[in-house]
This record gives structure tokens, sequence and C-alpha cells, in this order.
């Protein structure tokens, strides 16, 4: 809905200033500006707009400004006085402003300003008075299908164009759940997308989108989704034991400061790589359990501007493990999982890109992600996936 608004011209000269006078000293509850000394300068420049359920106005210091403070005078255009709303008595380089929330849909209401002497009380209107129409709030529908997706020290949000269904939609607001049950406003997008990279890997996060239109009014919260950023990594390259053993192992680790890369004979290792003639193979580390499927991905993980058919793998299963070798295929995806320390579990998902043949020996190419927090299984969540809590 466009601003509504009109300004009125005062004309305080003469008769005009003594009538003025009169109304005031009749009516006790109204307060009307009159211009006794003619030494007092008006205020400059009103313009008085409607945003988020607030009227503001806001105004220029006059061109002889003197330390004078400021009266808002406002009344609804059905009413006949206007009545003091406020006084101003700061400004901030020599522009002013004023925010009256005291305002109910579907009315029109009409404002001006008075620059006041705090010595004699003199006042000097604002040349013009100025409408504006405050509208009935109607928001725009709430944002769906909010998935939080965990990278590595990141988290990157997206969600449906359902708010978009309004003409006047205008941004998204996205928030953090606070541990006591409040929030906090992360950021503003007009895109169905937002990258936080204010998390640590290990710990999870919980968020939540409103949607804004043109005139400031905000939609309800969508539900909840959280997210719990891990390492992930690209690229990763294992000789095959048979070929070089001291870079056939492997560890996943929580920090890009360690070589993942160990022997493959290294008791701490969470598997190492053999081949035969029957190919590649995943061979679990002592205590190591990998899960007896394998998943077609395209990704390790589909995040922000994946390909439209990006396909990922983002909970791992909590059955179906076992301490068998598994045979290395491109574009498969492996999990693992691995004891914790003081029990329990951590997963980590490996994605193969290629295996073949270096001037020095076998190898695979392979992408990787790990979970830091013991017991979650969730690589990268997903709608409707079980949401795992401490």
């Amino acid at each position: 809905m466009s601003r509504m608004r009109r300004r009125k011209r005062w004309w305080l000269g003469g008769v005009a200033a003594a009538l003025l006078a009169l109304v005031a000293c009749e009516t006790s509850e109204v307060l009307v500006p009159v211009d006794g000394s003619g030494s007092v300068s008006p205020p400059r420049n009103l313009d008085v707009t409607y945003y988020a359920g607030a009227v503001l106005l806001t105004w220029d210091l006059p061109v002889r400004w003197d330390d004078e403070f400021f009266r808002i005078y406002g009344r609804r255009v059905t009413d006949s006085d206007f009545f003091l709303v406020a006084d101003v008595t700061n400004c901030s380089d020599g522009a002013c402003s004023y925010s009256d929330r005291n305002v109910v849909p579907n009315v029109t209401y009409e404002y001006y300003v008075a620059s006041v002497d705090p010595r004699s009380g003199a006042e000097a209107p604002s040349a013009f008075s100025v409408e504006v129409f405050v509208p009935r709030p109607d928001p725009p529908p709430v944002p769906g299908e909010v998935e939080a997706i965990a990278l590595d020290n990141a988290i990157f949000l997206r969600w449906n164009q359902a708010s978009r269904a309004v003409d006047d939609f205008h941004f998204y607001r996205v928030y953090l759940e606070e541990t006591d049950g409040g929030s906090f406003l992360l950021g503003e997008t007009d895109s169905e997308g937002f990258l936080d990279l204010l998390v640590q890997n290990g710990a999870t996060y919980r968020y939540f989108v409103t949607a804004v239109d043109r005139q400031g009014h905000e939609s309800g919260g969508s539900f909840l989704t959280e997210a719990t950023p891990r390492p992930d990594f690209r690229g990763e390259l294992l000789y095959a034991l048979e070929d070089r053993p001291s870079q056939a192992g492997f560890i996943f680790r929580e920090s890009e400061d360690l070589d993942p890369v160990v022997s493959g004979t290294d008791p701490a290792r969470h598997f190492h790589v053999e081949i035969d003639a029957d190919g590649w193979w995943l061979v679990p580390g002592p205590g190591v359990q990998v899960h007896q499927d394998s998943w077609f991905t395209t990704s390790l993980r589909c995040g922000p501007a994946a390909d439209a058919g990006c396909t990922d793998l983002r909970v791992a299963p909590l059955a179906g493990y076992g301490t068998q070798d598994m045979q290395l295929v491109p574009e498969l995806s492996y999990v693992l999982r691995v004891p914790a320390q003081g029990g329990g579990w951590r997963y980590g998902v490996i994605r193969v890109s290629h295996v073949g043949f270096a001037q020095d020996g076998a190898i695979v190419i392979f992408d990787w992600a790990y979970q830091l927090q013991v017991g979650n299984p969730a690589l990268s969540p997903v709608p409707d996936a079980p949401i795992f809590r401490e």
C-alpha cells in the first residue's frame, strides 16, 4: 500500500495567531503553539512517514537555531484540535526525528512540529502540517521449508518462496535462537538463502526466519531449524597400502592444522586403502565401523550455489555397521562411525571422486566431513529428519 499523506500550510500572521490563542484558552486539553515574540525560527523540511506500526517524523533544525527544543503536535483528521504528542530536546547532526507508536490502524493522522524558546516559551510552528495514513498490519506469509545445512565453520540456511506470494514483499530477517530462549537478529536478505559464518564446528545452532513487507510489517517466525557445523575437506588423496604404506592411512581430524593422512599401519587410523585384482578397498581401523551400504551422490554436500539436481548424504544411519572391507567406487559416499573418548560414536562420511593410478602407485581421491558432536548423526540436516539433542 502506497504512503498517503497531505501537507497543509500554516498562516500565523495577525488575526490567525490571535484566533489560535483564543482556542488555546477555551480548551485546556488542547495545546496550540503561539509565536508570541517572532524571535523563534520554525523547524524546516518536516516529513512524516509510516513504517512498521509507527509514524516517523523527521525535520531539520531552524536556520537561526538557538538551543530551542521542539514540540510534536498531532491529531486524527476527524478531530478538531491538535494535542501535544511529545517534546524533543536533542537532535543529531542537524537532523531531528521522533517515532510515534501510539497510533491505531485504518486512521489518518496529521502532525506538525514547533520550535520552542526555553526562556520565553515562544513557539514557531513548521510551515506545513502533514497527514499520514496508518494501514492495518498485513504481513507476508511465514517462510516455509526452512533448512539449515551444516558446513565447515559455517551454516547455510535456505527456504521456499512462499512469502513472495504478496506484491509488497520486501525482504527476510534471519534470527538465531539464544540459550535463554530469546532471539538475536543475525541479518537481513532479499533472497531465499543466508550464510552464517559466525559459528564454530561442533556446536549446535538454531534459527528461524521472518518476512517483511515494504511497510515494515513482519510475519511470524518460521519453525526452528538447527545444524551443527563440522570439518569438511575436499580433494584428499591416499595411496594403496601395497604401494606407499606411509600415505595409505586416514584419520578424521577436528582441525585443519592436523594432517589427516597417516601411515596405513598407524594404530590410531580410522581406515586405510588397499588394492587387489577386484579393485580399491576401504579397510576400517581398530574399533572403527563402516556402514555396509554405500550411496550414490553428486556432491559431498549441497550448499550455496549447488545445482538443482545436487544429491548428497546428510544423515548417518544409526544401524547397519560392521568391520567388513568396502569396495571404493567413484560417486559413492561411505559412512563410518568412530568410537569417541568416554563412550558413544562420532560419524564421518567420505565421497570418492576418483580411483586410479599415479606414477608411484594406486590412489584414491575423496572429499570428507566429520561430525564433532558425539552421538549426532547429522552430517547435514534435512527437513523431517530426526534432530539430535543432547
